[in-house]
Order: structure tokens, then C-alpha cells, then sequence
């Protein structure tokens, strides 16, 4: 009977020696996508290709924030207010469809560029592990220790020569 009672205490006795060996490291991925000059450049590359679209977007937003400023004047009549609410209506549809397909456009080609970086973060990321002999290495934690995160050697790595 006393045997049962200490069965979990041999368990727990068990891993802890079977992991007493064990090296872990730690990776802020999020980190790295932020602050990885490959990644930095993808951000700038992105934000270049998308800007005259996102100009055209600004520019029918003003044009519809122009239009709402006539509308709520009261002093317009009646044909001409039926016609520039058509107008607004028609320019609130294009805008919210031209914002709706720059997100989508924007996604794919952000997963693009990401799916080619993945590729040079994980060969870092096993670089280092082989280097630091680690085990195991975690990329997403609640909570780790900072001396067990290797973040700033990955970048190490990822930096362009």
C-alpha cells in the first residue's frame, strides 16, 4: 500500500533525472521578424510595393470626407444632394473594396516574403542550437529565463554580410 502512495514520487524522480541533462534555449521569434535585417528589408520592400495603392486609398478617402462636408451643408438642393449621396455611397463601396484587397494582397505577398526568411531563421536557429549544444529549443513560452534565450545570436547570424 505504501508502495502506491510513492509511485508519482519515483515518476517525478524519474524525469527529473532524465531531464537534469537536458539543454534548453529559447528564440523570440517575434523578435526576429521584427528586428532581422532580411526581415527589416522584406518590410521596407512590402511597404514600397504597396504605397501608390495605399495613396489611391487616401486620395478616395479624401475625396468622400470633401463629399460628406457638402452633404451636411444644408443649403444644397435636393436633386444635386440625391445625386453627390449616390456619389458618396458609390466611393464608401470602392474604398472598402480597394482596402479589403490591398489586406489580402498584402498578406499573400507578406506570407512570401516570410516563407524565404523561415527558411534562414530555422538554418540560424539550428546553427546555434548545434553550437550551444543544445537540446531543445522553444519558440514560444510563457515564461523563460533570460539566460536560456539565444535571440541575439540568432540575429547574430541573420545579419547580411
Amino acid at each position: 500500500m505504501k508502495l502506491i502512495k510513492l509511485w508519482p514520487i519515483f515518476l517525478l524522480l524519474a524525469a527529473a533525472s532524465v531531464f537534469a541533462d537536458t539543454k534548453i534555449g529559447f528564440v523570440d521569434t517575434q523578435r526576429i521578424l521584427r528586428e532581422a535585417s532580411p526581415a527589416v528589408r522584406a518590410a521596407k520592400k512590402l511597404e514600397k510595393e504597396f504605397e501608390p495603392r495605399r495613396a489611391e486609398m487616401q486620395r478616395v478617402s479624401a475625396q468622400g470626407k470633401s463629399l460628406q462636408q457638402i452633404l451636411d451643408k444644408n443649403n444644397i438642393p435636393e436633386s444635386d444632394r440625391r445625386i453627390k449621396e449616390r456619389e458618396l455611397i458609390k466611393l464608401n463601396q470602392d474604398f472598402q473594396r480597394m482596402q479589403r484587397e490591398i489586406n489580402e494582397d498584402l498578406n499573400a505577398r507578406r506570407n512570401e516574403e516570410l516563407a524565404g526568411l523561415q527558411e534562414r531563421v530555422n538554418l540560424a536557429i539550428r546553427t546555434v542550437a548545434e553550437g550551444e549544444k543544445l537540446d531543445l529549443v522553444v519558440q514560444d513560452a510563457v515564461y523563460r529565463n533570460p539566460k536560456i534565450d539565444v535571440t541575439d545570436k540568432v540575429l547574430k547570424l541573420l545579419v547580411d554580410k
